[in-house]
Order: C-alpha cells, then sequence, then structure tokens
C-alpha cells in the first residue's frame, strides 16, 4: 500500500515538473519566435534604420516646360524612449516654438493610433535649408531627436493648382492598407498627386546605423552593406499647354466657372481651368495649414475643380447632341422645317424662343440656337410610330446620351469626378406617373432634368469635331518608362453616324459665320461654335462649345460662366482667345486688348457682372 502511495506522488510530481517546464517552453517560444518586442527593443538598442525617401515624379507640360518638382526639407523626428534629460526650453527656442506648443505636440503625437515609444515619430516637418542649419548645429543637446532630409513639391508656374492637387501627411488607415507608408510619410491627397501616387512616389531606401551604449550613432552597420537605395519616382507629362492655362486662368479672374480645351484626335486635355482658383505655391512649406484652412472657408470654394465635380445645365450647347439624334433616328432631315413664331406651342404651353426668321431648317436652327425647332424634334421623336410609346423612345433618347458621353462619369484622371444626370422613363413614371412629351420638352434644350460637367460638354465638342468618336479625356499624355491604362488610348463612338455629325458641324460654322457665334470668327480659321445660355434662379450662365479648324481640328473647348448671361457675351470670346491663342501660338494686337478686358470683368455671384 505504501510502495503504491510512493509510486502515485512520483507521477504527480513528474507531471507537475513536465507541466512547468512545458509552460516556460511555450512562453519562450512566444517572447523569442511570435512576439519581436523584445527583439525590436534589442534592436533598437544596437541599431538606427534611417529611411531615405525619394525624390517624387517631376511633372512636365506637352511642351516640355517643368511645372512641378522638389526642394530639399527637413522633418525633425524623435524616439521617445531614447529621450533623456531634454532641456525642453533650449529646443523650443532652437525650434522657434513655445513650450505650450511643444506640450501640444507630444500630447498629440502620443494619442496617435499605433504609437510606439520605440518607434521614430514626427515632431516637426518641412524645416527650410536655414531651420534645419540652426537646428543641426545644436542636435546634440537633444539625445533622441533626429533629422530627416525629405523633399516638398514646388511650383514653376502660380497655375493648375486643382489639378496638381497636394501633399499631405498620410492617414492611419492608409498606412493600414498600404504597407509602404508609415506614420510621418507624405502621400498625394488631390488632383493628379492622388491619382498617380504609386508612379510618383518612388521607392524608399534604408540605411542601417550603428549605436553605442549611450544611443549615440556611431557610422553605418558593416560599411553600409545592407543599406538599400531610394529609387526616384517617375515623371509624368501632360497634353496640358501651361500657357494656355495660364490664360484661361486670366480670362476667368474674378468669375465663376470652368473652361475645358481638349486636343480631339487624342483625348489629352490642353488646359482645365476652375474659377475661382489659386497659387499652388501657397500650400507648400510650413504655412501650409493655415493657406489650406482659408481657402477651405472661401464660400466660393477655390479647392473644388468645377470642371470635373460640378455639374450645370448645358443649355443650348445641348441641341448639337438633339440634332444628332434626331437625324440619326430619322425623325428629321437636315432639311426639315419646324415653325417658331416666338417658340414652340402645344394646346396653352408655350416654350420661348427669342425672335429671328421662321420656319427653318437645321443649319440656320443651329445657327440662331432656336428653341422650338428642337423641342418640335423631341416631340415628334416622342409620338412617332416608330415606338410603341413614349417611355421606350425616351429610354432610346438616353442611350443616345449615354453613347456621348453623359450620365456617367467619363473616366478622367482626376478623382471625384462628377456623373451628371441624364434621365431615363423609369425617372419620369417614379415623379409624373403619367407624362408625354410637353411634360418633359425642356430637356430638348438642356433644361429641366439634364445636368452636365464642363468636363462632359467639353468631350461633346471633341466628339463632333471628330465626327463622332471620342477618346476618354486626360491629363496625362506619357508615365515614364510605363504605359496609360487603355482608355486612354481606344476611341469610343457615339450612336450617331459621320454623315448627322458634318450636317451638325455645317449649322456651327454657320453660327461662327452668321449666328450667335459670330465673335469667335478668327481671320485664317475655319472656327465652328455653338452658344449655350443656361437658365437660372439668378442670372443666366454662358456657355459655349467650339473647335477648330473645322475640318482638321487641333482644340475642342467649352466654357461655362455662372452669371455671365448670354452666351454670346463672355462664353463666345473666351472660347475663341482659347483656340486662337492655341492654333496660331500668340494673339493678335486687338484679341489681347480682348482679353484685358474680359480678364477685368467682374461678376458677382449670383448677380451678373458690374
Amino acid at each position: 500500500m505504501n510502495d503504491f502511495k510512493l509510486e502515485k506522488r512520483k507521477y504527480i510530481l513528474c507531471g507537475a515538473i513536465i507541466a512547468v517546464l512545458f509552460t516556460y517552453i511555450i512562453q519562450l517560444f512566444n517572447l523569442q519566435i511570435l512576439n519581436d518586442q523584445y527583439k525590436t527593443k534589442a534592436d533598437s538598442n544596437a541599431f538606427y534604420k534611417k529611411t531615405i525617401y525619394p525624390a517624387r515624379g517631376l511633372v512636365y507640360d506637352r511642351n516640355g516646360k517643368l511645372l512641378v518638382y522638389n526642394q530639399p526639407a527637413y522633418d525633425i523626428t524623435f524616439v521617445p524612449r531614447e529621450i533623456k534629460n531634454l532641456d525642453t526650453l533650449e529646443l523650443c527656442n532652437t525650434l522657434g516654438i513655445t513650450r505650450d506648443d511643444f506640450v501640444e505636440r507630444m500630447k498629440r503625437i502620443r494619442k496617435q493610433a499605433g504609437f510606439s515609444s520605440y518607434t521614430e515619430q514626427t515632431f516637426m516637418s518641412r524645416l527650410s535649408a536655414e531651420e534645419f542649419a540652426r537646428f543641426q548645429e545644436k542636435m546634440f543637446l537633444f539625445p533622441g531627436f533626429y533629422v530627416s532630409k525629405r523633399s516638398i513639391r514646388q511650383y514653376a508656374y502660380g497655375a493648375a493648382g486643382v489639378l496638381f492637387g497636394d501633399i499631405g501627411e498620410v492617414s492611419q488607415k492608409k498606412i493600414d492598407k498600404d504597407p509602404y507608408y508609415s506614420r510621418g510619410d507624405y502621400i498625394g491627397t488631390q488632383g493628379l498627386e492622388a491619382t498617380y501616387e504609386t508612379h510618383l512616389r518612388g521607392e524608399k531606401g534604408v540605411e542601417l546605423l550603428l549605436r553605442d551604449a549611450y544611443g549615440r550613432i556611431q557610422g553605418k552597420y558593416r560599411n553600409g552593406a545592407l543599406d538599400t537605395m531610394a529609387i526616384r519616382g517617375k515623371d509624368l507629362t501632360l497634353g496640358l499647354d501651361i500657357e494656355l492655362q495660364q490664360l484661361g486662368e486670366r480670362l476667368m479672374q474674378n468669375k465663376i466657372g470652368s473652361i475645358v480645351a481638349i486636343e480631339p484626335s487624342t483625348g489629352e486635355i490642353l488646359c482645365m481651368v476652375s474659377s475661382p482658383s489659386y497659387d499652388p505655391r501657397l500650400l507648400v512649406g510650413r504655412q501650409r495649414g493655415d493657406n489650406h484652412k482659408i481657402l477651405s472657408q472661401n464660400k466660393h470654394k477655390p479647392l473644388m475643380n468645377r470642371a470635373v465635380m460640378g455639374t450645370y445645365p448645358p443649355g443650348s450647347t445641348f441641341k448639337t447632341s438633339q440634332a444628332l439624334t434626331f437625324l440619326q433616328e430619322g425623325i428629321i432631315t437636315a432639311e426639315t422645317n419646324f415653325p417658331c413664331g416666338g417658340g414652340f406651342r402645344a394646346k396653352k404651353f408655350l416654350q420661348k424662343c427669342h425672335a429671328h426668321a421662321a420656319p427653318l431648317p437645321l443649319a440656320p436652327a443651329i445657327a440662331t440656337s432656336c428653341n422650338a425647332y428642337f423641342s418640335y424634334g423631341l416631340a415628334r421623336m416622342f409620338s412617332s410610330d416608330k415606338y410603341k410609346n413614349a417611355q421606350e423612345a425616351m429610354d432610346i433618347w438616353r442611350d443616345y446620351m449615354v453613347s456621348m458621353g453623359f450620365g456617367y462619369r467619363l473616366g478622367v484622371d482626376l478623382p471625384g469626378e462628377a456623373r451628371g444626370m441624364i434621365p431615363n422613363a423609369k425617372y419620369y413614371n417614379r415623379h409624373y406617373g403619367r407624362w408625354n412629351a410637353v411634360t418633359v420638352i425642356s430637356i430638348a434644350i438642356g433644361q429641366g432634368e439634364v445636368t452636365l460637367t464642363p468636363l462632359q460638354i467639353a468631350n461633346l465638342a471633341a466628339t463632333i469635331a471628330n465626327r463622332g468618336k471620342y477618346i476618354t479625356p486626360h491629363l496625362v499624355s506619357n508615365i515614364e518608362n510605363d504605359t496609360l491604362p487603355s482608355i486612354y488610348l481606344t476611341p469610343k463612338y457615339t450612336m450617331a453616324e459621320e454623315a448627322a455629325y458634318e450636317d451638325v458641324i455645317k449649322g456651327m460654322r454657320h453660327a461662327v459665320l452668321n449666328g450667335t457665334c459670330r465673335a469667335a470668327n478668327i481671320p485664317g480659321i475655319e472656327v465652328c461654335g455653338k452658344t449655350g445660355t443656361a437658365q437660372n434662379k439668378g442670372h443666366d450662365h454662358s456657355a459655349f462649345i467650339g473647335f477648330a479648324p473645322m475640318n482638321e481640328p487641333q482644340i475642342a473647348v467649352a466654357v461655362y460662366v455662372e452669371n455671365g448671361g448670354f452666351g454670346a457675351v463672355y462664353g463666345v470670346p473666351i472660347g475663341a482667345l482659347l483656340m486662337e491663342q492655341y492654333i496660331n501660338g500668340k494673339l493678335s494686337e486687338e484679341s489681347v486688348k480682348k482679353a484685358e478686358y474680359i480678364q477685368n470683368k467682374v461678376i458677382h455671384y449670383g448677380e451678373g457682372e458690374r
């Protein structure tokens, strides 16, 4: 019996010893293999991994002019656990900040998600060379603090701010999503900087430095054998003509609206103006935050790119798309006449039109911008025996509009593009129940529920210039050692055929020679155009589309000036000046005076010019 008890105790004791040993083994495995906390501590005592930041890619215009480049800047970083006996007052005086600012910065850094006292934190960013030199002289007094050389964007011209975009500190959300980024890194946040971030950012390098027992840097580890070089970002070449861009921004000074010019054969954007605009150099350096706040609080939203984000009724510029649809569907021919007599009439309903000769065929209808002509055309289409009912005709009409690039995002290489609005039969069934052509007749003249972005309106002009095809508009024409996405190389075709486009082009040429676009008649250049006056709760919007030359188009342009009145007042002359500048390479003396006159005109928001 005693032998049995003794034997039992022996097994219990052995089991306990084995359990304790097993627990120790698991814990050692966890600490040494699974958990790298202690390895990180040991490595941080012996090594300092210094990140070498690459220079971002440069940006050029279509003529090789440098637009966006880099200049050196410096970040002050620190490793919290390495700070010992810090002379806070001396540090603050050296960096030109107050003690309260120091305390606030430290508090904010420690509250950030993922904070670790063993990892490098950014204390102050974007120091100038002068500020860096002053700090470097005294850096030995501040153990735990380091300097990282960075590069920040600089701009050769004070134009195209909303196109280039901005650089800001990366968010924790982005860090969690993309392992490339670490706390304190910069990333493109708007415009081309955001769209082409992965091309522009390059690849970081790492320099492995050896520390002594006191944490002081002793030099490179293994003479730099394990260091990796930073690889600079890829350069971008834009289709943009910076001189054309500058002219457009000057002409839109003290006005609200947009200009978009496209090279029809390639879809490259020659200029894209959003007004009011801002000088991109305001968002560089230590004053970036303050300037950004001022811009973001401006009620006229200069940070918003109206060319792709703004949606407007296209007004009479839209009549060209209606003519193409009616021609292709056989609703009209170029010789079809409609009456006017003050507008479109249906029983007691009247959609007004301005005074002009009537009845008239298609080309003069485009030239005089007759509301009645296109309203009668839509009414005839919606009541045609060709379709089962008005609902079917409505959806076919919408298909034509979508094929022309309306109602959906075109896919421009800028963030935030709006899609605009092209209604269909379901939309009207939901909102009206029973409806007919008269209910929706305003869509025939680019009013009612129809809205487009200025980019879509410009793309309409480019499509007409190309006689029925377009390439998705884009700013970047070349990426260094890379290819553009296929969307920017492949043409898209509309539902209307070339013959229909030729009839519309005749009307647009007639508009320049004898109609509402006479102010766009440039000596030696065959210009085609169409005005637009978009109705508005306040003063009407002034719009214009055009292209030139007629048979070998080099530029298609859309102008939209909020509260500018008739299309002929601002839209036409601005568009003509852009076309003249691009095709001739300069403005005539008379045009220079005209540009100065337009530049100095002020349009108050919602009130028209003063």
